[in-house]
């Protein structure tokens, strides 16, 4: 092995390393404690987790002892189960974080339209329907790898574990379906909701400016003088934080919003609003959708590439962009939902 092979080999340790560390952080800090119930959030996280999982396990692991041995030793069987599980974890986690940046999508916007009201994803039956269904669709993009696989190589120390198809149409097909049904579409859909997401953001902030800076009138100056001004702002932070500050005065300030006479302590809690925990998640989506766009999009071309011109090089690239998708994600993720530390507490 030379000097590059061995430094791609140690990078590709490194990634598996630190996405099974991630995704198993991830996955024990979304499982509810005794004393709370399994959440959308939850529910979605541990399958994102999951997903990510068998990523590391079945693809990242055996792919990182095939570098460092300098061919694929494993043999045609586990070959057809490398391809599936590649395919079948990608995917699902693919719709997973799709799911995620539409639930909070409908969380945060919905908050601003409904006051806080329940959304449709906070339906725990409807969630396990769509994850359900990714996988069905998951499982049916990959059970073609079992048939459609080999090993192959001019020699012993050249083996490689590659895809092969009855014909180069069947292959282009496949390529078509899948790269559009379960890589395009879920692709668009979480750009769709994260462009909200951040517009949302955006404005929100500025009612939160507007407000912390209203300009003043007679009639104001002499209220605050007399100490009859009244502020709202949002209440303080529940553990679910379904309530996200508006900026809005008034009866139409909605739930979650709360009267303090007093301006001295207003201006105390207008510094920590109750949607902090709702907006930071937020955030992280967006953090996310941006590493999703740049792998997945690279990932995307790259495969269409691959159907004009075959190349193992391309595959190669590909495989690594999908490694380090899966352990970029889980840490954004905790540090979005403030389980980014050590603390055993919860």
């Amino acid at each position: 092995m030379d000097v590059e092979e061995l430094i791609e080999s140690i990078i590709r340790a490194a990634m598996f390393i630190a996405g099974v560390i991630g995704n198993s952080w991830l996955a024990i800090s979304s499982i509810p404690s005794k004393r709370s119930s399994l959440s959308t959030n939850d529910l979605l996280f541990i399958n994102l987790a999951v997903s990510n999982l068998i990523t590391n396990y079945l693809v990242d692991l055996p792919d990182t002892v095939a570098d460092f041995a300098g061919h694929w030793f494993l043999g045609e069987a586990y070959c057809g189960v490398f391809r599936f599980s590649a395919d079948l974890s990608e995917t699902s986690s693919i719709f997973t974080t799709f799911f995620i940046s539409a639930f909070w999508h409908q969380k945060l916007v919905g908050s601003l339209k409904r006051g806080g009201a329940p959304v449709k994803l906070d339906n725990l039956s409807l969630v396990a329907c769509l994850l359900a269904g990714s996988w069905t669709t998951a499982l049916v993009f990959s059970v073609p790898h079992f048939f459609f696989v080999s090993v192959d190589g001019t020699n012993e120390s050249e083996k490689d574990c590659i895809d092969v198809f009855p014909n180069d149409l069947s292959r282009k097909t496949y390529d078509i379906f899948y790269l559009t049904l379960a890589n395009a579409l879920p692709l668009a859909g979480l750009l769709t909701a994260s462009g909200q997401i951040v517009l949302t953001l955006l404005q929100n902030q500025q009612r939160v400016r507007s407000h912390d800076n209203p300009p003043l009138g007679k009639n104001d100056v002499n209220h605050q003088a007399q100490g009859r001004d009244v502020d709202v702002v949002s209440g303080p932070s529940s553990g679910s934080a379904n309530h996200i500050y508006t900026g809005v005065s008034g009866p139409e300030a909605g739930q979650g919003s709360t009267l303090h006479p007093d301006p001295a302590r207003a201006s105390k809690v207008q510094g920590k609003p109750g949607s902090n925990s709702q907006v930071r998640a937020a955030k992280s989506v967006v953090a996310v959708a941006s590493v999703f766009l740049v792998c997945w999009l690279t990932h995307l071309l790259l495969r269409i590439s691959n159907n004009f011109h075959t190349s193992s090089l391309v595959v190669e690239v590909a495989s690594y962009i999908a490694a380090s998708y899966t352990c970029i994600i889980p840490y954004i993720f905790l540090h979005g939902i403030k389980k980014l530390t050590c603390s055993c507490k919860r």
